[in-house]
């Protein structure tokens, strides 16, 4: 009887951190995702194994990398590609409506990274592979829907120029959506892995094998990793990567997504941690509807620790950030490149200070947000706002945020000369203000609590008796709730300013952003 001693929490990285890829150096494993329209850009972490992850920063956190500032939500960065190949690490990516498929390079995965290096052929989703007679492939995803299908060709990685045309090499299971391909050499053999299906019921995640790197590629009978026909908690199961650890076990990383009984979910698309198995004629197996990838997962062996060593989904940003460091933490982002000057921590030491640009929360632009992804769907989030000179039509606040489309925020504004506390929610690009109050204070604390129904939006003046000026739906904020365009990512909880129209003319300060999880009575 084989015995499962070792447990870990699915999602590894709770919250929306989607596309994951993953490298392996020496005793350390790191992983990136996809971060679209937020700046700084591509989060990466590190860890010892598989299982706790700490983020170590981002890839792409200089302008001169990345201009999203006229980018719209969930454009931007997709699905970047981690290798690792003599002592250097690669990370490859799309700017969509930007720059396009490019790379960057280091030697410390913590950073600084290289700037961009172009490639010239694909569409989405590039990945790197390097050859052991010293070749490097880019395989890449071209084509929409149906017609999407995988090209690959060389490239001189030192300067990104293609030495072949680009050929199709992979068509997929025939299922729309061929994305996210993977090349690996594995005893011998060239395996072609990617998704089918699109990111939601039917995702799957399928693979291909052939004696040459360019097919052609046997296809696998059936997905090796879908919960596409079966009533699981987990669900939209695909866009995978593998690694191999130091004890010669397999693992694949993936997203997925924790449906609430309606049938959505806020938290976006996470990452799954699994391990791979392989049958006798060689095909590595994750889970193809059978169930085995959960919340709870239990395994023979983790590498580099012997026992498990927490107790469930990893809270990256529990707990309260008093803004008392030179810097802000890895798990902030800003919503596309900031503005110059639109924020600081040190105008006010001990204070995040925001300055309000023209664009608000409804306009693509250079938006003074700075935000942290919601990983439960039972939290809470309070922060204490100073926001003192300011004239009519700016504000400042906490908001919960998935698109220009939809989200929800309490704030202080100044109308008429007077200062008000409101209350507003924008659904389906509609925004209505729930409730405003007035107040005869420069200070307030302001506060965020979610559960599985919705968002309560309150606010106190003494930080001990709180009064609902609004609650919103859990639903609209989701990503399966879009209209118009397709949303890719989850929410994020987020502190903002904004002149509404033209800069304002004061600052907001927060003086601290706290985090609270627990249960839905505990909020």
């Amino acid at each position: 009887m084989t015995i499962h001693a070792i447990s870990y929490a699915n999602p590894v990285l709770p919250g929306f951190y989607p596309d994951p890829s993953i490298v392996r150096a020496g005793d350390d494993f790191y992983m990136v995702c996809s971060s679209f329209e937020y700046f700084p850009a591509v989060p990466i972490f590190r860890s010892r194994n598989l299982a706790d992850w700490e983020q170590i920063g981002h890839v792409l956190d200089r302008d001169s990398q990345l201009d999203l500032r006229a980018r719209r939500s969930s454009d931007g960065i997709y699905a970047p590609t981690l290798r690792y190949h003599n002592g250097t690490f690669y990370m490859i990516t799309t700017d969509v409506y930007g720059i396009g498929n490019f790379y960057v390079t280091t030697q410390d995965p913590a950073g600084p990274w290289s700037d961009p290096i172009l490639v010239p052929y694909g569409g989405i989703d590039p990945s790197l592979f390097f050859d052991d007679d010293g070749k490097v492939y880019v395989t890449a995803q071209q084509g929409a829907d149906y017609d999407s299908h995988a090209i690959q060709y060389e490239i001189d990685i030192a300067t990104g120029k293609a030495l072949s045309e680009p050929v199709v090499i992979w068509r997929g299971d025939g299922g729309p959506w061929t994305e996210g391909p993977h090349l690996y050499k594995i005893n011998g053999m060239y395996y072609i892995m990617s998704a089918s299906g699109g990111t939601a019921k039917d995702h799957r995640e399928i693979i291909g094998r052939s004696a040459s790197p360019y097919g052609p590629f046997e296809l696998y009978p059936h997905p090796i990793l879908t919960h596409r026909g079966i009533e699981h908690p987990i669900q939209y199961l695909g866009h995978a990567d593998l690694v191999e650890d130091m004890n010669g076990d397999w693992w694949a990383v993936f997203l997925g997504v924790r449906l609430v009984d309606s049938g959505y979910s806020v938290l976006g698309r996470e990452t799954f941690l699994a391990p791979v198995t392989w049958n006798d004629e060689g095909w590595p197996m994750i889970d193809n509807n059978e169930g085995t990838v959960n919340l709870d997962m239990r395994v023979k062996r983790l590498p580099g620790t012997p026992e498990r060593i927490k107790s469930g989904p990893m809270a990256l940003f529990e707990g309260k950030d008093d803004f008392d460091e030179p810097k802000l933490r890895h798990g902030w982002t800003f919503l596309r490149n900031p503005a110059e000057g639109s924020w600081s921590l040190t105008e006010r030491e001990g204070w995040l200070t925001l300055r309000g640009q023209s664009a608000g929360l409804n306009d693509v632009g250079q938006v003074a947000f700075v935000g942290r992804r919601q990983q439960h769907v039972r939290a809470e989030w309070r922060t204490l706002l100073e926001f003192g000179a300011i004239r009519d039509g700016e504000e400042a606040g906490i908001c919960a945020r998935r698109d220009e489309d939809a989200h929800y925020e309490i704030f202080l504004k100044q109308e008429d000369g007077r200062k008000m506390i409101g209350a507003r929610l924008t659904v389906r690009g509609e925004s209505k203000l729930a409730a405003e109050a007035p107040v005869h204070a420069d200070s307030v604390y302001l506060k965020i609590s979610s559960d599985v129904t919705g968002y309560s939006l309150s606010y106190s003046l003494d930080g001990l008796e709180w009064i609902r000026l609004g609650k919103g739906a859990a639903k609209p904020l989701s990503p399966e709730d879009f209209v118009n365009k397709m949303c890719f990512t989850g929410v994020l909880i987020g502190l903002y300013a904004s002149g509404n129209g033209k800069p304002a003319s004061g600052s907001a300060s927060f003086d601290w952003f706290e985090t609270r999880i627990g249960k839905e009575e505990e909020i």
